[in-house]
């Protein structure tokens, strides 16, 4: 059962990719998905919970100078990056709010997994992920109307009560969960990556389902955007950790953080107060991150095995 859930876990982009061509073939099939896309991010993000300890929230108080970093670089190079793309693809109202709410929302759940594969530091990325969505009920509504606000009417009050209720609420309830009820909790965990899984391939069947007229239309070219934003938040998260000075297992983990948005968060906000077309980027990005984040893993993971021959070669003459 075991082998079976790390197989369907760790294809989720071929997934993804598949119930997107059912949504966007027969878009009754998922559209009926939309009223409830709120709760299951809720569900993704309670099982976000379980896996965090009260030992995470120390130690970002151990070393908070490495997480500010990260936070900081996370909240100002995606959303300026998305900005410019919009301004660069001179992006339509209905298509670059879903740009902008990818770049202020807050770290992808899947990025300490790349991590931990890419040998980074797995503590810093919890760390970061956990700051990032514990913030994001002010941060991201603030960002989303100082980038948005002239163009497109964005409620903030109605946009952080939201994220409070479908990110940091479940967030905490997991985390109580695990702290009061940790043998219960550990019964369950093996089944929570498969059920975050599920709800995020759902998530983007619907979004695909619901925006499949226009999907043909602006497809390439937003996928064209998506992957640039992608790849502006992971080289320049490298090289803002690489400024301060962090060293090359930080620096691989805030790129790969900043890189990797909760773009789940990002598609469930857009149909809730947007339209379908605005969650196009979040599903997109949904598909291209985990994709590129097992891609960067695989080349970090090689380079940190080149880099401890070498220097165990070094030592041995």
């Amino acid at each position: 059962m075991r082998n079976l859930i790390k197989k369907l876990v760790d294809n989720m982009a071929l997934l993804v990719i598949a119930v997107a061509v059912l949504g966007a073939v027969r878009p009754e099939t998922l559209s009926w998905i939309g009223p409830y896309v709120s709760w299951m991010l809720g569900v993704v993000m309670f099982g976000m919970g379980m896996t965090l300890r009260v030992e995470d929230f120390r130690n970002v108080l151990r070393h908070p100078w490495e997480v500010g970093i990260g936070v900081m670089a996370q909240f100002i190079i995606m959303p300026l990056a998305a900005l410019a793309l919009i301004r660069l693809f001179a992006l339509p109202p209905e298509l670059a709010i879903g740009v902008v709410l990818v770049g202020t929302c807050p770290g992808g759940t899947a990025s300490n997994v790349i991590s931990y594969l890419a040998k980074g530091d797995v503590a810093l990325s919890v760390s970061m992920t956990m700051t990032t969505t514990l913030l994001a009920p002010l941060v991201t509504p603030f960002l989303t109307w100082a980038l948005a606000g002239a163009w497109i009417d964005v409620s903030f009050t109605a946009m952080m009560i939201s994220i409070a209720e479908m990110v940091l609420a479940p967030v905490l309830l997991g985390l109580l969960a695990h702290h009061f009820a940790e043998r219960q909790v550990e019964r369950v965990m093996p089944v929570m990556p498969l059920v975050s899984v599920i709800c995020i391939v759902l998530l983007v069947g619907c979004v695909v389902a619901l925006s499949s007229g226009k999907l043909l239309e602006v497809g390439p070219g937003m996928a064209m955007v998506v992957i640039l934003h992608n790849l502006f938040g992971l080289l320049l998260g490298y090289g803002a950790a690489k400024a301060m000075h962090m060293n090359p297992q930080k620096s691989r983990t805030v790129a790969i953080e900043v890189g990797m948005q909760n773009s789940g968060m990002a598609a469930s906000l857009a149909i809730l107060y947007f339209n379908p077309a605005a969650a196009l980027p979040g599903a997109i990005f949904s598909v291209w991150h985990n994709i590129s984040g097992s891609l960067l893993a695989n080349f970090f993971a090689r380079r940190n095995e080149k880099e401890t021959l070498e220097l165990t070669e070094a030592k041995a003459s």
